[in-house]
């Protein structure tokens, strides 16, 4: 008889945790809730864990994250968090109202569901569901629910937590909303994450979830986030990950757009050891318009696997992808981007790319774009670029008198530029403009030498560069 695989020890472990506390974890479930965890620890016994025999998983192996024998906290802490001591946002003149989830558990500022004047609703998604079922019970799972994912199944059956964010109809959310997700532990936990936004009616919000490791411990963190948008709504999206190089994080947001909503997403990939971004868009109603950008920045033995599904629904729709990454070392990375227009959806634009810098000859990217159109009245194109730095551009550069390795930050830098300009809100656009350029030196470099300064530092340089020629 052969072993049995690492997968199956764990999934066999898990099942056995969820049949054993059971009635914990659903001790506050409304009862709606405890049908559906139910269904989806069964849907879990029979899926599993994703293997690369899945083509969507083929080029993403999670046999040596699934090795280690994870910790679930069934429990919030016992004791109140100070948060300041583990983590302070680090992007000047940033105002923004900040919510967090430590090791899976919403702690609170003010309580634990806070309703504003302007009557937003804004805290955990465990006290939602116990005080407003009628609002959550409406989308919780509407979206995710159907995926047959093993992952999503483990999340809605394990998820005691999250964030809940509610806008009604016709409100602009007064400040940024700044999520912040911190893992802190001594051992090997997983954590399973739900969050359910809704938004009204042409309401408006932005939001900015943030990714954060306090340490240097092994973590397995499975996220499910559910976005509702009404009609005529906007939302401005920011998902931020610079984790630790032991930490493994499996990102999954669905998005459902009704008529002349707007979406505006980023996933920004900064550092983490395996991270896997799922975002499923449904354009369903006329006019729906979705804009998803991503730039992934990865060196030594990280992974990045990065999936876009874009589901229009209905006619008169239309979206933009953009996805770049520049990978160093042994690192490696998977693009795969599927736009499917169904049969009624006429009047379609869709467009995607994706392109990628490997600085190395050990380092990989996996690139698949599809399109799956069976309307006849569409514009759409699709297109993937593996390759080096430019050496024409490369040679214009030095040619100005700038050294070789100031010439490659630049182009790196001109290259990822194209998406860290996207960014509409100025103090972040800034931020990450000044982690990409660290990111891209390695920190290692000396300040005085380099031409990529940071908007903190005083010391300027100018060169005359036709930033066209690369």
């Amino acid at each position: 008889m052969s072993p049995e695989k690492t997968e199956q020890v764990l999934g066999r472990k898990l099942i056995s945790l969820f049949d054993s506390h059971r009635n914990h974890i659903s001790r506050y479930d409304p009862p709606f809730l405890q049908g559906i965890r139910n269904q989806a620890m069964e849907s879990f016994r029979k899926a599993g864990f994703p293997t690369t025999a899945m083509e969507t998983w083929r080029n993403t192996n999670l046999e040596r994250v699934l090795e280690k024998d994870y910790n679930i906290i069934f429990d919030p802490p016992e004791a109140p968090v100070d948060l300041e001591n583990v983590f302070r946002c680090e992007v000047p003149d940033f105002n923004t109202h900040i919510i967090s989830l430590y090791n899976g558990w919403y702690i609170s500022r003010d309580t634990p569901l806070l309703t504003l004047p302007n009557g937003t609703i804004i805290g955990s998604l465990a006290q939602a569901l116990r005080e407003i079922p009628e609002l959550a019970e409406k989308h919780f799972n509407k979206y995710a629910g159907a995926m047959g994912n093993g992952l999503i199944s483990l999340n809605t059956a394990f998820a005691q937590d999250g964030v809940f964010i509610y806008v009604p109809d016709g409100v602009e959310a007064y400040k940024t909303i700044q999520m912040v997700n911190i893992l802190n532990r001594d051992d090997d936990v997983m954590v399973q994450n739900r969050n359910l936004v809704i938004l009204g009616r042409n309401s408006r919000l932005r939001l900015v979830h943030c990714d954060d490791s306090h340490n240097q411990q092994p973590s397995f963190t499975n996220t499910v986030t559910e976005v509702f948008l009404d009609e005529g709504a906007t939302i401005d999206h920011y998902k931020l990950q610079n984790l630790n190089n032991s930490s493994t994080l499996v990102n999954s947001s669905f998005f459902y757009l009704e008529k002349e909503s707007r979406l505006s997403t980023h996933l920004i990939t900064l550092n983490g050891g395996l991270i896997r971004n799922e975002s499923f868009v449904r354009l369903s109603g006329p006019e729906a318009h979705a804009d998803v950008f991503g730039i992934y920045l990865m060196d030594k033995n990280q992974h990045v696997d990065n999936q876009v599904f874009m589901d229009h629904s209905a006619p008169v729709t239309t979206s933009n992808q953009l996805f770049k990454g520049i990978l160093d070392d042994q690192a490696s990375g998977v693009f795969n981007g599927h736009i499917l227009v169904r049969k009624d959806a006429q009047r379609i634009s869709a467009y995607q790319s994706n392109r990628n810098i490997l600085l190395t000859d050990k380092a990989v990217v996996h690139a698949k774009p599809f399109l799956e159109i069976y309307a006849d009245d569409v514009k759409c194109s699709h297109g993937a670029t593996v390759g080096r730095l430019d050496e024409n551009a490369l040679f214009y550069i030095r040619s100005r008198g700038i050294g070789e390795y100031n010439a490659r930050l630049l182009l790196m830098y001109a290259f990822a530029a194209e998406v860290i300009r996207r960014i509409s809100i100025t103090p972040l656009r800034n931020r990450i403009d000044d982690l990409v350029k660290k990111r891209l030196r390695g920190e290692l470099a000396i300040c005085d030498q380099c031409v990529l300064h940071c908007s903190q530092e005083e010391k300027r340089y100018s060169f005359d560069i036709d930033m066209s020629k690369i």
